[in-house]
């Protein structure tokens, strides 16, 4: 999909990756540290990094798009570059989140889960998070560079 309703595409699907990505991150981090939240909530972490995981490519693709229309520049580039990049931290949440299925549900059919498996899947939640809500952040940051200019 190229442009919707005369818009480019990417400038809608971009607002979908720009809320949902750290927003599923926030929620799988809560999910990894806090059980009474994951009892609640794993689910819908796992539809939403999954919905993040789809939208991805579409907004990259989408942005591909857009971006032979505008025509190539230094800013331009770099905002593709980091980007494309998003499709692995997308996939990173989504394992966590699946991670984090899994624990529920170990934990909810009786089954102990190991100590050092509980931890290592929260550092893995957590790292995971940390690094989308950043990435999220610098490829917007650089969008907004190319779309705006160069604001001292």
């Amino acid at each position: 999909m190229s442009t919707f309703s005369g818009l480019p595409a990417h400038v809608l699907f971009v607002h979908f990756i720009v809320v949902l990505a750290p927003l599923t991150a926030i929620l799988a981090i809560l999910c990894a540290v806090w059980p009474a939240v994951r009892q609640r909530l794993v689910w819908l972490v796992l539809a939403l990094s999954l919905v993040v995981t789809v939208l991805t490519p579409l907004t990259t693709d989408a942005g591909e798009w857009l971006e032979d229309r505008v025509g190539h520049s230094p800013l331009v580039n770099d905002h593709a570059e980091l980007g494309d990049t998003m499709i692995y931290f997308a996939l990173a949440l989504l394992v966590a989140a699946v991670l984090l299925a899994v624990v529920h549900v170990s934990a909810a059919r009786g089954r102990s889960v190991s100590t050092v498996l509980a931890v290592a899947v929260a550092v893995f939640v957590v790292v995971a998070g940390v690094a989308t809500i950043v990435q999220v952040y610098r490829i917007g940051d650089s969008g907004a560079k190319a779309t705006w200019g160069q604001i001292a």
